[in-house]
Order: C-alpha cells, then structure tokens, then sequence
C-alpha cells in the first residue's frame, strides 16, 4: 500500500463504505463509538463529506481558479478573482479549498460533519462558521463534540483561524489515522502530484509550494 498515494488522493484502496460516504477502514470502530455517543446525547449526527479524490479535488480548485465556481473571504464575501494575481488567487481559494493533492479529506480520516436532526423545518445544510456558533442550529452539537471528540480519537484541526485555513468547526479528523498520512503528504509529493495533472495555475502553485504549503496545509490545531 503506498501511503503517498493514499495521502494525495490518487489511490482509495484504504477506503470503506460508512452509510453512503468513503472512510479510512482504520477510522470505522471510533467513528462508531462516536455515532453512538453523539446519539445518546441527542445529536444524529451525519457526515456532509468525507473522502475527496484528488481529481474531485483538482475540479473544485479548477471551478474556483477559473471563476465558475465562487470564491469567499474570511468574511464570506465573493471575491472576484479576475482582479487577482496567480498567487492571490491561489491564497484566495486555500481560505476555504484545499490544494489537489494537499486535503485532507484525500486520507479518509477527515469528515465534514453536522447533527441531522439539529436542522430546522425547511434548513438546509450551509456548511458555514454560523451555523455552528452561538444561536446556530449546531451550536450545541458543537459544544459537545469538543468535549468529546478526544475521547474517541478526534479533533478539530481547523478549530480556528490560524492566517490559513478558515475556522472549519464542522471538520473532524481522526488522530491516528491522519498522523500517519500527514508525513506521506509531504511538498515533495504534492509536487509531483500537481506537476503531472491538469492543475490551473501549476506552475505559480509550485513556485509557492513550500510557502503554501507552510500556511495552509500543515497551519492546523495542534493535538
């Protein structure tokens, strides 16, 4: 099994079926445990998203780098990238969207989760900071899980805003699983990734790599 594979997205053999979405085989009797857990306390909580290919990765940064899918700042704003340099554009898009090859949703260990039963009449899922604070309809929910999610191997990595990746309060990764994968996701590896796939904007993003690299992919909430 080659994890470099697996940590870039280019390879899902290390996946398994949970209720519709692929996760890491290795994460399934925590994420269980959780499940079970959360139930007991009155969340049904469901995942949103888990693992991401690095070619659903490369369309989404393709859309965003293009202008056919949106681009948000920190106040969740559009920006329009037109009036952006290369590397603008690209520190744009890695406030919310990862690099292809550089997610962490490529691991399987990640999911971007909420409580089902939390949205109201009519809700739909948004996936915003809001949503999980204060007054939201996963405030709670979210107050729960980070008094609990250690308890059955997980953290938030982006817990909150550290200049990279914006707060995600509703991504959740298993400790282990991803600690491995995280030394197998080196820039070197990203690189070669990138360098042989159809990646807008590849030559600025390898120029910048050890800099991007630095602030948006290993800038998380330590454990």
């Amino acid at each position: 099994m080659d994890l470099s594979l697996i940590a870039c997205g280019l390879s899902d053999v290390h996946l398994t079926d949970w209720y519709g979405k692929q996760v890491h085989k290795n994460i399934v009797s925590d994420l269980k445990a959780l499940s079970r857990a959360s139930k007991q306390a009155g969340f049904d909580l469901a995942i949103a998203s888990a693992f991401r290919s690095f070619e659903r990765q490369a369309s989404i940064w393709n859309g965003k780098f293009s202008g056919l899918r949106p681009v948000y700042n920190i106040d969740n704003c559009a920006v329009e990238v037109s009036t952006l340099s290369e590397i603008e554009k690209c520190q744009a898009i890695m406030l919310f969207s990862a690099l292809p090859g550089a997610s962490r949703h490529h691991f399987g260990s990640d999911l971007d989760i909420y409580a089902k039963n939390c949205l109201g009449h009519g809700q739909s899922l948004q996936l915003a900071p809001w949503e999980y604070l204060h007054g939201g309809p996963f405030a709670e929910f979210s107050l729960w899980l980070d008094e609990n999610l250690a308890e059955f191997g997980f953290f938030k990595p982006y817990a909150q805003y550290n200049g990279g990746i914006a707060q995600e309060p509703w991504h959740i990764s298993h400790i282990a699983t991803a600690k491995l994968l995280e030394q197998h996701q080196s820039i070197d590896v990203i690189a070669d990734a990138i360098s042989r796939h159809d990646v807008l904007g590849k030559q600025t993003i390898l120029a910048n790599l050890s800099h991007l690299h630095e602030r948006f992919i290993t800038n998380i909430t330590k454990v």
